[in-house]
């Protein structure tokens, strides 16, 4: 089965980003990372689009993300970030499916 990924793209205005970005590092990334039980997290900042941060959560199959997903951790997480960033910080979500992956 392919591995299967979930993407967080938050756009952030510039004032908080240095704030977003410490928190993000130190307490949502960890958070998430243990209560997903993923296999592995990416963030990004957009080098083409000013405020924009990804965080890129790796799992085994799309079950095990659609499981995650489905846990109450997942409301927690929710929670955690609509508390800090009331304001400022508009997010979306995307689950995505690998289909082709491919070597030099």
């Amino acid at each position: 089965m392919p591995r299967a990924y979930f993407m967080v793209r938050a756009v952030v205005e510039e004032p908080l980003r240095q704030r977003f970005d410490r928190w993000y590092a130190d307490h949502h990334l960890p958070m998430a990372l243990a209560a997903f039980k993923a296999e592995k997290a990416w963030r990004f900042w957009s080098a083409a689009e000013a405020g924009v941060h990804y965080a890129v959560y790796r799992f085994a199959n799309m079950a095990r993300l659609d499981a995650a997903l489905e846990g109450p951790s997942f409301e927690e997480l929710i929670a955690d970030f609509d508390e800090a960033w009331p304001n400022g910080v508009m997010r979306s979500r995307d689950m995505l499916n690998l289909v082709e992956e491919r070597g030099a």
